[in-house]
């Protein structure tokens, strides 16, 4: 029996640091809390954006976290990426995702682009290079390109940027949660922290 109660002690004072750093997620610390709420598109579904950058190294590394974590988000939660352009130079790559996204192939390629600028090395800088690449894993280069200078195009380029400028996005990765919260990783200290805030903000908007 003693020899119980020491393991039981033991495994309390384990889950002790994850207790606690469980109860002191801070507004401002963890994550920021926006002045002003952002309309959602979900309904009654809790919405979480996640703004991102093809030549973002640190968003391809969050890759496979936020990939991992999205497979285990409650019914209620609806995830959406936001290819917001935080200058000039990133719209090129933003319009690529919403053209992919016009033509349903978005998610099919969105890990291949990432691996392609940041393990191949490939200079993906400007519409004709991103073509170019996407023929190669079967996407219709005409289609693409023809999609790419569309009005649909334009417009949800132009529907990323404002979302960026509502959440006050100035680095990437960013998460979003609700039109009320944003969660950096120099805020929550990791990808996985990113994932775990998030998760105590999904908790709090769900009550």
């Amino acid at each position: 029996m003693h020899f119980i109660k020491k393991i039981s002690l033991f495994s309390l004072l384990l889950l002790l640091p994850v207790l606690t750093q469980a109860q002191n997620y801070e507004e401002g610390k963890s994550y920021s809390k926006l002045a002003k709420t952002v309309t959602t598109q979900t309904g009654d579904k809790i919405e979480v954006l996640e703004f991102f950058w093809y030549g973002c190294p640190h968003c391809f590394s969050f890759e496979p976290t936020l990939k991992k974590w999205r497979k285990n988000l409650p019914e209620n939660v609806v995830f959406t990426r936001v290819a917001a352009p935080l200058n000039p130079r990133w719209m090129v790559h933003t319009k690529a995702y919403y053209t992919l996204q016009i033509m349903g192939e978005a998610e099919k390629h969105h890990e291949s682009i990432f691996a392609a600028m940041h393990i191949k090395k490939q200079k993906l800088g400007n519409k004709t290079d991103i073509a170019d690449f996407l023929a190669t894993q079967g996407v219709n280069k005409e289609t693409f390109l023809s999609t790419f200078d569309s009005f649909a195009v334009e417009m949800r380029a132009k529907q990323a940027m404002q979302l960026g400028q509502q959440y006050k996005v100035n680095g990437v990765p960013m998460l979003g949660v609700n039109g009320k919260y944003t969660v950096s990783g120099s805020q929550a200290g990791s990808y996985t922290g990113m994932t775990s805030v998030s998760e105590h903000l999904i908790k709090l908007e769900s009550k």
